[in-house]
């Protein structure tokens, strides 16, 4: 039986005493949605995030139920790691003073996992480069069920305590309501209108039919939608993750971050001792809210914002270097020669295009697969995309760490996107009365709650971001959000962004270069390849 926190925010999960018998040896508490994992080999925390990403079970329960009974866990039976390592704390205090803070705070990791956070918070945890993050996903896991009654969702305590407390949870349950009625509805409608191939077995057929049918419907689930994230990253990245969250005007990221802090205390207290010192971390994330505030102020005051939003997706390339192919020749060029760059960059605006292509070739090479990616002369172009797309491709694009990325705030000003699935199987009416039902959540509670507004806004609604990031990154992240596999809102971006390379920039040989990207349109069961692939080597492994 499950009970709620004293905030009301979050559900607490039970375990037998046998189970939290074994589980305090490798949790740092066993009653909190931040948690981190310690006395466990590398590859066990490694393959248990990998499985967390599809798993609707918590973290904890998961290693009970499928890791427990493949480790030996009778040396660790003394171990309780829910105390702290007061003996780890000396240690490093003694490193620290001989070695400074910064060097050896960039060697020292944790696995932390952060569960119940909404798709708000999601985004502020994954905003660091320096770290390695895992997200639930929203493909292969329903929101449907209910945990002591209650959808996985974030209860703000300061919305629920007003007057508006009963009208928020009362709307975002309907639209859950009408996510878990549709789900099904629309898994029949691509069962009719896809047959199984007789090759196929039916787990396999099952699992790409539910994959289209929750990509199609996941725009209806609200951005306080709670999802797990599994996070890696050294001292440092989470000195830093925690200095932005303090400053951040979202109170769950305020609150959230004081979980991370008190869990990462327990296993690596020395690598975060400067995050909430007045002086130092303190002065840190008051700095980063003064300036944001100011820049606020000013954007209020100095920009006209009476225009119409933009009511239709779009991906437009506002910013490139017009010698770039110039350029990123003479850097192929550079390792393998003597000179100076500005001898090689004179030399190669005078060469042929046909040498220049040679050089490119050769560069390039036969890449066999999508990760055979060329080198960093490939980090010489950039390229700068203002991009209009639904919040939920947003959260999927967000996650590339090798890139620059800013986005506004989440409201429903800029209309949303029905996907074409939806209107086929005949559910538009009640998919845009959910729509409506967020947008006017939001409208209710904007004027006195600023930043909590947004969770009232539905995935489906349009977000605007931007990107700044070098060709070799764009290689990277182009051919991976192109593939037949991926959900057909991130693979319309990622297309649109290798067509402004090849076309509005005119980088053709750059674009040549990403040979992986598919531009070919939405396939009828987008995960299937992809499951017949983990069949086979399921049964390759013995596993199947």
């Amino acid at each position: 039986m499950n009970t709620i926190c004293a905030v009301g925010a979050y559900v607490v999960e039970q375990f037998s005493e046998a189970e939290a018998d074994v589980l305090r040896r490798y949790f740092t508490n066993l009653d909190q949605p931040v948690f981190a994992l310690v006395n466990l080999p590398e590859v066990v925390k490694g393959a248990l995030f990998a499985r967390y990403s599809r798993s609707p079970k918590s973290l904890r329960r998961l290693f009970l139920d499928e890791f427990v009974g493949e480790l030996d866990i009778e040396g660790d039976a003394t171990v309780d790691a829910t105390v702290g390592l007061a003996k780890a704390e000396e240690l490093y205090e003694r490193i620290f003073v001989e070695y400074g803070d910064d060097s050896v705070a960039q060697l020292g990791g944790v696995h932390l996992a952060c569960e119940q956070a909404s798709n708000l918070l999601t985004k502020i945890l994954e905003w660091g480069r320096l770290a390695s993050y895992l997200e639930q996903s929203t493909r292969y896991i329903a929101y449907d069920s209910r945990t002591d009654g209650r959808y996985r969702y974030y209860r703000d305590p300061q919305v629920l305590s007003s007057e508006l407390g009963t009208r928020y949870v009362g709307d975002i349950d309907r639209l859950f309501d009408t996510y878990g009625t549709l789900a099904p509805l629309v898994q029949d409608h691509v069962k009719k209108a896809t047959p199984k191939s007789p090759g196929d077995s039916d787990f396999v057929y099952r699992m790409a039919i539910k994959a289209k049918a929750l990509d199609a419907v996941r725009g209806i689930l609200p951005a306080a939608a709670q999802s797990n994230v599994g996070m890696y990253g050294t001292g440092q990245a989470y000195e830093q993750l925690l200095i932005r969250m303090r400053s951040n005007p979202l109170p769950e990221a305020r609150y959230y971050a004081d979980m991370i802090l008190g869990e990462l205390r327990k296993v690596i207290p020395s690598f975060v001792r400067r995050v909430d010192n007045p002086q130092r971390g303190g002065a840190w994330s008051d700095y980063l809210a003064e300036t944001r505030t100011a820049v606020e102020d000013l954007a209020a005051d100095l920009l006209d914002t009476t225009e119409q939003p933009d009511q239709n997706a779009s991906v437009d390339l506002v910013d490139f270097d017009p010698d770039a192919e110039v350029k990123v020749v003479a850097s192929m060029l550079y390792a393998s020669s003597n000179l100076s760059e500005r001898s090689i960059e004179a030399q190669v605006r005078v060469m042929s295009v046909e040498d220049r292509l040679r050089v490119v070739r050769a560069y390039t090479g036969d890449r066999g697969n999508r990760r055979h990616r060329p080198g960093r002369a490939l980090e010489r172009p950039f390229y700068r995309f203002d991009v209009l797309a639904d919040y939920g491709a947003f959260r999927d694009l967000q996650r590339h760490r090798l890139l620059t990325v800013e986005w506004q705030t989440l409201t429903p000003n800029h209309g949303y996107t029905r996907p074409e699935l939806v209107d086929e199987a005949g559910f538009a009416d009640q998919f845009d009365a959910a729509m409506e039902r967020s947008q006017a959540l939001f409208h209710t509670l904007e004027p006195t709650f600023g930043p909590q507004a947004s969770y009232a806004v539905s995935l489906a609604y349009r977000v605007r971001f931007n990107f700044n990031l070098n060709a070799r990154a764009a290689m990277h992240m182009l051919e991976l959000r192109t593939t037949p596999q991926g959900h057909p809102a991130y693979r319309s971006v990622a297309q649109q962004m290798h067509s402004h390379i090849a076309e509005t920039a005119g980088h053709r040989a750059i674009a040549e270069m990403m040979t992986y990207v598919n531009h070919a349109s939405e396939t009828d069961l987008e995960r299937l390849e992809a499951e017949r692939r983990a069949e086979a080597k399921r049964q390759t492994l013995g596993t199947g």
